[in-house]
């Protein structure tokens, strides 16, 4: 008899038993990305902006220089790039965490 209180094949024992692996792999992923941060740099990196696996931006830095260079909107611009990277990389990690999982699915 399964978790579920229904006598059921081998077959559909095995499959319960892959989905329940299957859900405690996602849940152990979700941890995961939870505890990350990811950074993300404008192109020639003068701001970092740094990002939690939430989607929660935790830091913006601006080098000095920076703000001596440009006036408000082109350091906004630079600013930009480095979230729009910043939330790059994350998609980029959280689709590589979760391929393990996804790979392993039927189709």
């Amino acid at each position: 008899m399964n978790p579920f209180g229904i006598d059921a094949s081998p077959e559909v024992e095995e499959l319960m038993a892959r989905i329940q692996r299957q859900t405690e792999e996602i849940e152990q992923i979700q941890r995961d990305i939870a505890e990350l941060t990811v950074q993300g740099y404008s192109r020639d990196r003068e701001v970092t902006a740094t990002v939690q696996g939430s989607g929660r931006f935790t830091e913006i830095t601006i080098e000095p220089a920076t703000l001596r260079e440009f006036d408000a909107y082109d350091v906004g611009a630079i600013v930009l790039e480095a979230v729009n990277d910043a939330i790059d990389r994350l998609a980029e990690t959280t689709a590589a965490r979760y391929a393990p999982v996804i790979d392993a699915a039927p189709a």
